[in-house]
């Protein structure tokens, strides 16, 4: 006898037509939960921090993040001292 273990698909491997038998077959308990956050985690950690050693692609990407981050945070303040120095 044979064991078949049924292969997990992506989601962006999944029809449309397929998707609520793929919705029904997830793991939605608190421990697949955090598995699955564990997985994206670990996918992004190889594909951009682990690509070389030394790359500094990772870092990068963090810090323009925090860039943007602060620059949201602080843009009713940037365009008043824009508009009084102009006017």
């Amino acid at each position: 006898t044979v064991l078949v273990v049924p292969v997990e698909k992506k989601l962006m491997d999944v029809k449309i037509k397929d998707l609520p038998n793929w919705i029904l077959t997830q793991d939605f308990t608190p421990k697949g939960t955090i598995r699955a956050f564990q997985r994206g985690y670990y996918q992004y950690d190889n594909k951009y921090v682990n690509i070389n050693k030394g790359s500094t692609l990772g870092v990068s990407m963090v810090l323009e993040a925090d860039v943007l981050f602060n620059y949201c945070v602080s843009y009713k303040e940037l365009k008043h001292e824009q508009l009084r120095k102009n006017h």
